[in-house]
């Protein structure tokens, strides 16, 4: 699996330790109607301390409850059946709990067996409704008497199938029966919080609510590994905010590398191609040139019947023109002219006037001198390309 799928998975499944079924005495106790699940967890300490031939603080216990339902069904086990080592086992564990009940969160339909096969023995989970079991049996395999060879398979399979027989009778009402071969296993965590079983077709998926009542360690305890576990998760989480963090710079420093790299060669190209470029464009400037001078000239004599207009409409009478011509470099649109005026005032109107005109596109005054209302001045006309066509306004 790649580390993005491992990422996308979620977190690995957590260590959970499952205890011989063997070693529980089970009981439905009574819950008042209504109850939440703290006055749940007390009613089922107070039932099982009436019930049970040892203190409570002697025992390992849990219980299967779900909101709404009348009954808890509750397990426990002495506690000095169990030795040092294996409860050393357990250290690390994130859930333990006998096998069975790691399949009680399935759905399961009314007057259902489940019988679950283990090395130690038969395991028979009986529903009556689909909230909490009625009851679970276990029968144990015929033990070898010492001095004698193991069981043949054949004598095993045979033991098998009459516990089988005797544990559905004994269960009573059953309709449907499911035999599970493969001991539950945790599956990888879809949530930080959730754990979900699995034996063979058989899905068990328990919430936090209920594993934290299952588990039947000594509740002090669970409540600091609680804790640490939430830390875990949280650990899990900044690791992974790490990761796709790193992810992101990583994928931004390639980018960065190869824009690089895609910038250093569009130079290379450029500088390659520069002088072939410039050649071309000096030689369009050149062909633009020579058409311009073998098909186009300058027109003074139309320019200047635009810029005083038809019978002189345009000019006004107190300018007067001194001389027209062109300059190096301005083109052949270009027109400019020396002028004075008997009144200063008439020259803005009249560059307002001349930019007004259809074929103009731009008028400049410029060295502009006034000496009382007399004033001399050089106008700049530009003409807009193929607007004046030889012979028009003649």
């Amino acid at each position: 699996m790649s580390f993005l799928a491992t990422l996308r998975a979620g977190p690995p499944p957590p260590k959970v330790a499952l205890l011989p079924d063997g070693l529980f005495f089970t009981r439905a106790l009574p819950v008042a109607a209504g109850a939440s699940a703290a006055e749940a967890a007390a009613q089922v300490e107070l039932g099982l301390e009436a019930v049970s031939p040892f203190p409570i603080a002697q025992l390992f216990y849990g219980y299967f409850w779900t909101p709404g339902a009348e009954t808890a069904f509750t397990f426990a086990a002495y506690r000095r059946r169990f030795t040092a080592e294996q409860i050393a086992a357990w250290s690390g564990s994130a859930l333990v709990l006998p096998s069975f009940a790691a399949l009680l969160g399935a759905e399961a339909k009314p007057a259902t067996t489940v019988i679950l096969a283990s090395p130690e023995g038969l395991t028979a989970i009986h529903w009556t409704d689909a909230r909490v079991p009625a009851s679970v049996l276990f029968r144990p395999l015929p033990a070898a008497p010492d001095g004698t060879p193991e069981a043949e398979p054949a004598q095993l399979e045979e033991a098998r199938a009459r516990l089988r027989e005797e544990l559905i009778r004994d269960a009573g009402g059953s309709h449907t029966v499911i035999d599970l071969t493969a001991p539950p296993a945790a599956e990888r965590a879809r949530s930080d919080r959730d754990v979900t079983f699995r034996s063979g077709d058989w899905v068990s998926p328990l919430p936090a609510t209920v594993t934290a009542a299952l588990d039947v360690r000594d509740k002090g305890e669970l409540a600091s590994l609680r804790a640490a576990r939430r830390r875990d998760i949280m650990l899990w989480h900044v690791t992974l905010g790490c990761a796709a963090a790193l992810g992101l710079f990583a994928i931004g420093e390639l980018g960065l590398i190869g824009g690089r790299a895609w910038q250093k060669v569009r130079d290379i190209q450029f500088r390659t191609q520069r002088p072939l470029v410039e050649k071309i464009m000096t030689s369009d400037a050149l062909g633009r040139r020579i058409d311009d001078l073998a098909t186009k000239r300058l027109l003074p004599w139309e320019m200047m019947m635009a810029v005083i207009g038809t019978n002189k409409a345009t000019l006004p009478k107190e300018i007067y023109f001194g001389r027209v011509y062109t300059t190096p470099g301005s083109g052949i649109y270009t027109l400019s002219i020396d002028a004075q005026t008997t009144s200063v005032s008439t020259v803005s109107l009249y560059t307002s006037a001349l930019k007004a005109v259809a074929g103009i596109e731009s008028v400049e005054t410029r060295g502009l001198q006034a000496r009382g209302e007399n004033a001399t001045f050089t106008l700049v006309i530009t003409f807009k390309s193929d607007a004046i066509k030889p012979g028009a306004l003649l």
